[in-house]
């Protein structure tokens, strides 16, 4: 064991999990430790109501994301979320879509087979992919949500030729979690601006991924049940200290899977952004009480993907 845990020491990547928790010294560039996403936001109506519920309740949002797709928004739609995202300084992050779950295959529905996870499937899919991404950045947004490494590298190799915009943020999906150091590195060389971590890590093991790369971390305080349906309200005083710059995000427990929404369950949808609102102040809370020294990022930082429109 020794042997290997040499090597990797040459890689430049832990030998172990960070059972000390030594606290990480990386912050984002504008000093802070911490930002707030509120995810599942589903289109205009949705993102108004995350923004009324975030005034009412004195919750600073960095950023929001959508998990139903660019190509089931209509331009119109993904014209006013950037508007929006652009007038109130917030990063406005839209996943990438046609995946494997949208296409005639059925790999996808087979208990093994959900392995696939939502990559996407041949050579016409990775095109349509980098369509819906061209689509989204024509129309303003500067922030994108993959779930396929091959088709993350492509589109880092599309803003390094100026094919795509160089400020692109390219935010890796919880569905192509990174579970370990090697992993992450692999996902940060590729191109990923900030990495999503499985939702059940020990403080231990971030930390360990977190010594491994500098790119901010997103990760579940409150994790939806098709991922776990873990509650960590108290854990993130310890999270912050080892693994920051990170990006806390709030799901919901005891909720349906609204994925791909529309305006059939539009009033749902609403009510569980505003209440994804309601558990950040919840949060808030608590790091108030028991973490003062953390900081928070301040709004508007300029390392965000907030749309240019």
């Amino acid at each position: 064991m020794k042997k290997t845990q040499q090597f990797l020491a040459k890689l430049k990547l832990p030998a172990e999990d960070n059972h000390a928790l030594k606290p990480t010294t990386l912050r984002f560039k504008d000093g802070g430790q911490y930002r707030i996403e509120i995810p599942s936001v589903e289109g205009p109506r949705v993102f108004r109501e995350v923004l009324d519920a975030a005034r009412e309740l004195k919750v600073p949002v960095h950023r929001v994301s959508q998990g139903s797709g660019i190509m089931l928004l209509t331009k119109a739609e993904i014209r006013e979320m950037a508007r929006m995202g652009r007038d109130q300084r917030i990063e406005v992050c839209l996943f990438i879509g046609p995946r494997a779950t949208f296409e005639t295959g059925g790999q996808t529905a087979s208990i093994a087979g959900k392995v696939i996870g939502l990559q996407h499937r041949g050579a016409d899919q990775l095109v349509y992919a980098l369509e819906d991404v061209k689509r989204a950045c024509d129309l303003g947004i500067r922030s994108v949500l993959p779930a396929d490494i091959g088709l993350i590298w492509v589109i880092n190799e599309m803003k390094k030729k100026g094919e795509l915009p160089k400020n692109l943020v390219i935010k890796s999906s919880v569905t192509l979690p990174a579970p370990n150091p090697a992993t992450a590195r692999l996902f940060e060389q590729a191109g990923v601006s900030t990495l999503n971590l499985p939702t059940d890590l020990s403080p231990a093991q971030m930390g360990a991924i977190r010594q491994a790369v500098s790119i901010p971390i997103d990760l579940y305080i409150e994790v939806p049940d098709n991922f776990g349906g873990f509650i960590r309200y108290y854990e993130m005083p310890q999270i912050i200290r080892v693994a920051a710059p990170l990006y806390l995000k709030f799901g919901l427990r005891n909720a349906p899977d609204i994925y791909p929404s529309g305006g059939h369950i539009e009033d749902l949808a609403a009510r569980m952004g505003r209440e994804r609102v309601r558990r950040a102040r919840i949060a808030l809370d608590l790091l108030e009480e028991y973490a003062p020294e953390a900081k928070m990022s301040p709004l508007g930082s300029k390392d965000l993907g907030i749309p240019e429109v």
